[in-house]
């Protein structure tokens, strides 16, 4: 009865939708919904915009919620030259899409890449988001992995991590869906969950997923990040990582490190949620928000 209530409330509060830029070709998808203070929401890697679904029912009235699906992501159409770059082309596509619809001050929401996203946007136009949420994302990817690592030094990895990717191309769809499984499972908890992730995952273009991974392991922000006026809230996870030493200290050490440059962000980590934490801990995840929002 609930999943039905907040599908109907959703559907009555669609007001746009479009999957093409306004040349006709491949764009950002956005689902908008309800009325007052705007939110930009930008998903991960392969994910639909319906990944906040249950965060904009926690978040209630108030709010004029903007929900994207990225180009090549989860059936949406790819874009037609990837190779030229996935962050800086998209990125672009979000800039134009804010502008022309004269959205003034928005909050933005990124979960992972679409977190790294969103710390890159609010890089490029310090004066547009009014506060931002970034959900376990780091500005350098590489060196939480490979601690001294540099962007010279993660260009093999990632090359190699890149052609792999791209071989899955040939793969059946049964097969991508067993490969997809095996990852999604690492990062969310809930089978309901890695089932839609699963889907969302097989769903997306191979050669957008694999452009937009070299792109984060390759590029650091770090030193760049304080450039950024709003304030910033920096949600972590580090309970899947335990079995390879990770701890809540030296989770939070990291985050910090990365985010050092950044001034007064607040970092604070989940003890219960894998990556996908809006979903393993929504009570975790929800409190922060109003509380931060």
């Amino acid at each position: 009865m609930k999943k039905f209530k907040t599908t109907l409330i959703a559907l009555l509060l669609v007001v746009a939708t479009t999957g093409l830029a306004a040349d006709g070709k491949p764009g950002i998808k956005t689902r908008v919904v309800g009325k007052g203070q705007p939110v930009i929401m930008i998903p991960g890697l392969t994910c639909d915009g319906a990944v906040w679904d249950s965060t904009i029912e926690a978040m209630g009235d108030g709010y004029q919620f903007h929900v994207m699906t990225l180009p090549g992501f989860a059936g949406n159409a790819p874009l037609e030259n990837i190779e030229e770059g996935f962050f800086s082309q998209v990125q672009a596509l979000v800039l134009d899409y804010i502008d022309k619809n004269k959205i003034q001050n928005p909050i933005i929401i990124g979960h992972s890449l679409g977190g790294f996203m969103a710390l890159n946007i609010a890089i490029e136009r310090p004066d547009l988001p009014k506060k931002m949420v970034i959900v376990d994302s780091l500005p350098f990817l590489t060196a939480i992995q490979m601690p001294g690592a540099t962007v010279e030094s993660a260009k093999g990895f990632a090359g190699s991590m890149k052609a792999q990717m791209m071989a899955g191309a040939n793969q059946t769809r049964e097969q991508r869906a067993t490969y997809q499984k095996m990852i999604v499972q690492t990062m969310m908890k809930s089978p309901e969950h890695i089932k839609i992730a699963t889907e969302w995952g097989v769903d997306s273009d191979v050669a957008t997923v694999a452009q937009s991974m070299y792109e984060m392991y390759t590029t650091d922000i770090r030193e760049d990040l304080n450039k950024i006026k709003a304030p910033t809230l920096v949600l972590g996870a580090w309970i899947a990582y335990k079995q390879y030493g990770a701890t809540r200290e030296n989770t939070m050490a990291n985050y910090k490190g990365q985010y050092a440059k950044l001034n007064g962000v607040q970092v604070d980590l989940t003890d219960e949620g894998n990556h996908f934490i809006m979903w393993d801990d929504p009570e975790f995840f929800n409190s922060w928000l109003k509380k931060f929002l």
